[in-house]
């Protein structure tokens, strides 16, 4: 067998598996209650979902405290918007303040990473007994597909463990992931003309028949799905979405050359083409030593990539229909430790949100003056969690059955910010 047919067969492989998530044993979701709270006029359709693992610190970045000792050695600037000031390794996010709705008052109780990480992902504390879907699968869930060729969401970056899973949803549901955006899809090039592959297509759908009358289960027939989906995808236009190398270099460069940078723009490349969700991670943040060194990196790093995204998407029309996350699973503590570092801090943090109808130049909610609590708005994850999905038209308290028969919505409990939004 040829090497490219072992790579065709290899990304059919993953198209049917990590692809979309097909899995013999998966359960699914039984649709329960309708919801009563009013949707949104017009919501927006599709989401961009950036996760800055290992924990931001709040007051390094979008809730400074200038002239207080927590503060340490993190300057902060002006933006385009009185009142509105951010960390001096943020040039380009402060150029884009009108754009953005900063929610300084989040606060939760998860200070582990891997439960902070769960938590925000799900508004679900994280059990053993089930997996609870991700803010992209419960979009995909109640909207469909933008674009039938396309996943209904990807996620991009190597930390991929509570990447907006499809949880106890069906199989399609499952985020295709990507490691590296600048490799797009691997083994995705057919090298056979249409014909012949179609050939071979049924003649595999003959084999199959067999088995499928007797085995003629929900997983199994996903599988058949996902692999016309992935065929669907080779042979299509659309596949040069995943492609960043069509970009020109200044397009690139403007975002950054590392793999953070080039999965934002990736990002843009895939809402370009109607794919619902897309999620970036971004490692690192998690700086229990050296604080006022790894800062500054991390923060020019993600300042240019997502200033860039925040740019291309007002400058192509999508931002109005578009919702833009930027979060994390905690804060840091306002007081330095012995190490120079700040460590986990649940009890405040900060989020930011634009696009998507959210108010533009807007703060919301209020830390003490060293920024270790909340004084005034307190937002929990799943009130956040709440306020996307509201944004996004998914109807906040319509009961979903999981295979057990237990009841779950989109956000638990949460309740969306109402003010939040324009």
């Amino acid at each position: 067998m040829k090497k490219t047919d072992l790579n065709r067969r290899r990304f059919l492989e993953l198209a049917a598996g990590s692809f979309l998530g097909v899995s013999t044993d998966s359960i699914f979701a039984a649709t329960g209650d309708k919801s009563v709270i009013p949707p949104r006029a017009k919501p927006a359709k599709q989401l961009i979902y950036l996760y800055m693992a290992g924990g931001m610190s709040h007051i390094d970045t979008f809730d400074l405290k200038t002239g207080h000792e927590n503060q340490g050695a993190t300057k902060a600037i002006n933006t385009n918007v009185d009142g509105i000031r951010v960390s001096s390794h943020l040039s380009q996010l402060a150029k884009h303040a009108d754009k953005l709705c900063v929610v300084n008052s989040l606060t939760s109780t998860a200070g582990d990473h891997e439960k902070g990480n769960y938590f925000m992902h799900t508004s679900y504390e994280q059990r053993a007994t089930i997996r609870h879907p991700g803010l992209g699968a419960w979009n995909q869930k109640f909207s469909g597909k933008l674009n039938p060729t396309m996943p209904g969401s990807v996620f991009i970056g190597k930390e991929s463990r509570f990447h907006g899973s499809g949880g106890f949803f069906e199989p399609e549901f499952e985020p295709l992931a990507i490691s590296e955006p600048k490799s797009g899809l691997k083994y995705s090039r057919s090298s056979i003309n249409g014909d012949r592959l179609q050939r071979r297509l049924d003649l595999a759908s003959d084999l199959d028949v067999e088995f499928l009358e007797r085995y003629h289960s929900k997983p199994i027939r996903a599988y058949g799905d996902m692999y016309d989906n992935a065929v669907r995808l080779m042979e299509s236009p659309d596949l040069a979405a995943f492609s960043i190398n069509k970009e020109d270099e200044k397009t690139r460069k403007r975002y950054g050359d590392d793999p953070f940078g080039q999965g934002c723009l990736l990002a843009r490349r895939l809402i370009e083409s109607d794919v619902r969700t897309v999620e970036v991670s971004y490692t690192g943040w998690d700086t229990h030593t050296n604080n006022f060194t790894s800062m500054p990196l991390l923060c020019q790093t993600m300042d240019k990539a997502v200033g860039a995204l925040i740019d291309d998407l007002d400058r192509i029309g999508k931002l109005d229909d578009t919702v833009v996350v930027l979060t994390t699973e905690f804060g840091r503590t306002p007081i330095v430790n012995r190490n120079m570092g700040r460590d986990h801090y649940p009890q405040a943090f900060t989020s930011v949100v634009a696009g998507g109808g959210f108010k533009g130049g807007y703060l919301y909610g209020e830390t003490s003056e060293g920024a270790e609590e909340v004084v005034a708005n307190p937002v929990t994850i799943p009130d956040f969690n709440a306020t996307i999905a509201y944004a996004l038209g998914i109807p906040i308290d319509q009961v979903l059955y999981s295979p057990s028969k237990r009841p779950f919505t989109v956000a638990h409990k949460g309740q969306p910010v109402l003010d939040l939004f324009a």
